[in-house]
């Protein structure tokens, strides 16, 4: 971050000119918006044009396409996301004219204090599928939240929402430390794994940054800790935190567990009372932990277990997360954002379990450290699908040091498949699809590309 000596805070005030570097992203865009409804001009730019370039300027905020140091114009301070560093052209302009530059995270967290409640849901995966939750219960509640979601959200149509209530539900990264920034009353964490290792030094550097988070939350707040993994268990040691999980002793959990056309049933207690009843509408035990975690932050912060029945049930799944896109040749294809070795363990085994009659997967690695340093986890679990097709690692915000390419998960699985394109994955796809398939494109970078294509064909 920026080694600013004025807190982003003073400059959050009508009148004041921000300007957005990389406006366009999932978080950014709401924060324009916010930023706009407390009396700022905003303007920004963005590296592609967009539908969210073209809906920021339809509210009146200007977008252009390109970084330049002369986009800045007469701005009073500058935003940027975690991946835009100090060579972007608009960052040097900024420090070379004294404009502060701030980060994505320290507006939200500024944000944020407005809110009696501060809900953040952190965790090295299911953050988004948590969060999205939070807001269905929310909702339900008619609380009427401002939310922040790392994805698209059906009941939104979008990532975002911004509302009059007095909370405020955000998905909390913890990527470049980027939620040490917030200003939680309710830290809801997960699970704590290995990842982001191009940023983080080990698991251990990993687990103090969330025990940080943690411990932000004050005294009258509320820690919420997935008592079902290990890294999660590790980080609240000592503190007075609130547990939720499937295994006996947690403080939310799951009872009379069942499935119902595959999709989890239960009650929920909390200190063995009876909450709420829930039929969620996704699969898999993943996301029946989910479910409790979003309802332990719905019971700490008072509301009644019937807006958690009612907003679990009418939760569909959030963008991209096994996400039905279409049939081809009788074949049923999903997309999904699992980007982690954990994330395809918990996806492919619940797709396993449903009733195909084979899994297709096509998986594009995301960043080529994660490709690296987890190696031999991610191929621990390619060898689940049927048929594995690797896509090319997708660089992200790296260049290629390592030298690593999908090929060499390839040689380690049997029978596996490497495309260089998306093109070519999307004809491998169509060679192979046959009726009763469960096709999944699965990674956090344009994968579903491939489905797209190929749906594109069955015309």
């Amino acid at each position: 971050m920026m080694n600013n000596p004025t807190p982003i805070s003073d400059y959050l005030i009508p009148g004041k000119r921000a300007h957005l570097v990389g406006i366009g992203g999932v978080s950014m865009c709401p924060l324009a918006e916010v930023l706009q409804g407390k009396g700022l001009q905003v303007q920004g730019s963005d590296m592609n044009d967009s539908e969210t370039a073209q809906h920021l300027r339809s509210l009146g905020i200007p977008v252009a396409i390109g970084h330049n140091a002369e986009n800045l114009g007469d701005c009073d301070l500058v935003i940027r996301t975690a991946a835009v560093h100090d060579g972007n052209p608009e960052i040097a302009g900024a420090i070379a004219r004294g404009i502060p530059v701030y980060e994505r995270a320290q507006a939200w967290g500024a944000i944020m204090r407005h809110y009696p409640n501060a809900l953040c849901v952190a965790g090295t995966h299911g953050k988004t599928t948590t969060t999205s939750m939070c807001t269905h219960i929310f909702m339900a509640a008619e609380a009427d939240p401002t939310v922040m979601i790392g994805g698209t959200l059906p009941m939104l149509r979008s990532g975002y929402r911004v509302g009059n209530g007095d909370t405020i539900i955000l998905e909390s990264c913890e990527y470049c430390n980027s939620f040490l920034s917030f200003f939680p009353t309710v830290a809801v964490i997960l699970n704590v794994e290995a990842d982001h290792l191009d940023f983080f030094k080990d698991l251990q550097d990993i687990q103090n940054s969330f025990r940080r988070f943690a411990e932000l939350v004050p005294p009258s707040g509320s820690v919420i800790v997935n008592a079902d993994n290990e890294g999660a268990r590790s980080v609240a040691q000592g503190l007075d935190a609130f547990t939720f999980g499937l295994e006996p002793g947690a403080a939310c959990t799951a009872v009379n567990l069942r499935e119902d056309k595959g999709r989890p049933v239960f009650d929920i207690h909390v200190r063995g009372q009876f909450y709420a009843h829930a039929e969620l509408k996704v699969y898999g035990r993943h996301n029946v932990s989910n479910a409790l975690a979003a309802a332990s932050a719905a019971y700490v912060l008072g509301l009644p277990g019937e807006a958690v029945e009612k907003g679990l049930a009418s939760f569909t799944g959030a963008g991209r997360r096994f996400e039905y896109k279409g049939t081809f040749n009788g074949a049923e294809i999903y997309d999904d954002y699992a980007h982690h070795p954990d994330e395809l363990h918990a996806l492919l085994t619940t797709a396993r379990g449903l009733d195909y009659r084979r899994l297709v997967l096509a998986f594009q690695p995301h960043t080529y450290s994660r490709t690296s340093k987890l190696f031999e986890q991610f191929v621990a679990e390619l060898k689940l699908p049927d048929v594995a097709i690797l896509a090319e690692i997708f660089a992200a915000r790296e260049q290629n040091t390592q030298g690593i390419s999908s090929a060499d998960l390839c040689r380690n699985i049997p029978g596996a498949v490497y495309c260089s394109t998306l093109d070519k994955v999307a004809e491998q796809l169509r060679q192979i699809a046959q009726p009763g398939d469960l096709i999944l494109t699965v990674g956090a970078g344009d994968i579903y590309r491939a489905g797209e294509k190929l749906l594109k064909k069955d015309v």
